[in-house]
């Protein structure tokens, strides 16, 4: 693991003040190609230029701050860059929308030389083109701290494909899709292993076997196919979310948009296999971890009845509950069959301690 202090693992160190903003600019961005017929000017002007004809335009930003949202201390510069690209696009497919651009802004200290920061855009670099989005524009600053970095992603759907947080009606069935609660899982093997490393730098991490939960926290995706998968089988969603905060959370927003309640039935949860392998390892409640880890970046969404037998056996997907009547409110079924009250303790900004 590397030093938080001396973030730099390269011999090369080029100083920021030694190359200047705009110099700095061009030499991050110039691998950016633009690859969608919508961006007729990118990086270079004073503004971006972009033609969306008819379609609607849906935009989404997302911070992501050293100290709060990761770590250097075992979070790649690469991956970095990857999936602060990442978390924003999956906000554009949760709307059942197309990305199509990324701009991205940066406030760095002294501290981090040029081609640190250069595999930070190498991570964007790579997510742009996983996605097929261009990069038009951002901007660079300096910080007395730590590095600050912000994406703001802009996505087309047709009127009417966009899918809300509303919208969704009694008896309409609850789906999510992939697994739960590995990010989080993830992000505790990690602090585990740095605390281990802080105590001593010649103890190397013991990562074996926790690929998959290393793998959700370090370097998400978002869930373009599942978009492709449900276009395909002509199913639209009746409202949607994406599943950053937490399985809870995230329930009880589409709740409160769409002025419906939920029953979950806890043995329909899909988790790992891994994540129930560490959650006994770490002396912690499965459910309650795949109820409030978040990171998951799972599309959260609600179909009508009649769609089921359209997903039905798809192994992506899986019914894990149904709306009701707002007045029934927002409940797990146990596995035991007791009925117990949802409540929101995945993540929250502003709060000091976020653990579940």
């Amino acid at each position: 693991m590397a030093n938080q202090d001396t973030p730099q693992q390269e011999e090369a160190f080029t100083s920021l003040e030694s190359i200047g903003e705009f110099n700095l600019i061009e030499k991050l961005t110039r691998d950016f190609p633009l690859r969608q017929g919508s961006s007729l000017v990118g990086i270079g002007d004073d503004a971006a230029v972009l033609d969306f004809n008819l379609e609607q335009t849906v935009i989404t930003t997302d911070m992501l701050v050293e100290g709060v949202h990761f770590d250097f201390t075992y979070v790649p510069p690469r991956h970095l860059g990857y999936k602060a690209v990442v978390v924003n696009l999956s906000d554009v497919y949760a709307m059942n929308a197309r990305p199509t651009q990324i701009t991205v802004s940066m406030a760095v200290s002294n501290r981090f030389g040029v081609e640190f920061l250069e595999e930070i855009y190498a991570g964007i670099r790579l997510a742009c083109e996983a996605y097929d989005v261009d990069l038009v524009g951002g901007d660079t600053t300096s910080s007395y701290s730590g590095l600050v970095l912000s994406v703001t992603a802009l996505g087309v759907a047709d009127e009417e494909s966009i899918v809300h947080r509303k919208g969704a009606k009694p008896t309409d069935l609850l789906v999510v899709s992939g697994d739960v609660g590995g990010a989080y899982l993830g992000l505790q093997v990690l602090e585990r292993e740095k605390a281990v490393f802080m105590g001593n730098k010649e103890m190397q991490p013991q990562l074996q076997g926790n690929e998959y939960v290393l793998q959700r926290q370090l370097r998400p995706e978002a869930r373009k196919d599942i978009i492709e998968l449900l276009q395909g089988l002509e199913v639209r969603p009746t409202a949607m979310i994406d599943l950053s905060d937490g399985l809870s959370s995230e329930i009880l927003h589409l709740s409160k948009h769409s002025g419906v309640g939920f029953r979950l039935m806890e043995e329909k949860i899909p988790i790992d296999p891994t994540v129930y392998k560490l959650c006994e390892e770490f002396s912690l409640n499965t459910t309650t971890i795949a109820l409030s880890g978040g990171e998951d970046y799972e599309l959260l969404f609600t179909l009508d009845v009649k769609d089921h037998d359209k997903i039905k056996g798809n192994p992506n997907l899986s019914v894990i509950g149904y709306a009701t009547d707002l007045a029934e409110g927002n409940n797990l079924l146990t596995r035991d069959n007791q009925i117990i009250e949802l409540k929101a303790r995945g993540w929250n900004a502003f709060k000091e301690d976020t653990t579940p």
